[in-house]
């Protein structure tokens, strides 16, 4: 009985856990909140080394400041790519998995590994 309950548990905690939606980019700001998948193209990146926690922002959908979502990568996520985001995902389609956040009324996905984010 108590391993059929762990098991339960355990394929309870794993759909939860992978529950997120896959949605299209134009409709990012209707899922605040919310964790999903998605994909569209890349219009402008930039990296602030001299900034705190040294931020790189990834713009999908338009170039700033009319991009329709900002993804985040923080100084310590972005060690873990081998070559520079800015070269990597430069005007190329990309897809990212995360929970989409308001920032300054703007919507934003922070990138907490480097695999949320693929091409």
């Amino acid at each position: 009985m108590k391993c059929f309950t762990l098991t339960i548990l355990g394929v309870f905690i794993g759909l939860v856990s992978f529950s997120q939606i896959s949605i299209k980019l134009e409709d990012v700001s209707k899922h605040t909140g919310d964790s999903v998948k998605v994909c569209g193209k890349v219009y402008g990146i930039r990296y602030l080394a001299d900034t705190k926690n040294s931020p790189t922002f990834i713009n999908m959908g338009a170039a700033f400041p009319n991009q329709q979502l900002t993804v985040v990568i923080w100084g310590d996520v972005r060690g873990q790519f081998e070559t520079a985001p800015e070269e990597l995902f430069k005007d190329k389609e990309i897809c990212v998995t995360g929970r989409i956040q308001l920032y300054k009324e703007k919507v934003q996905i922070v990138v907490t590994k480097k695999e949320k984010i693929s091409l």
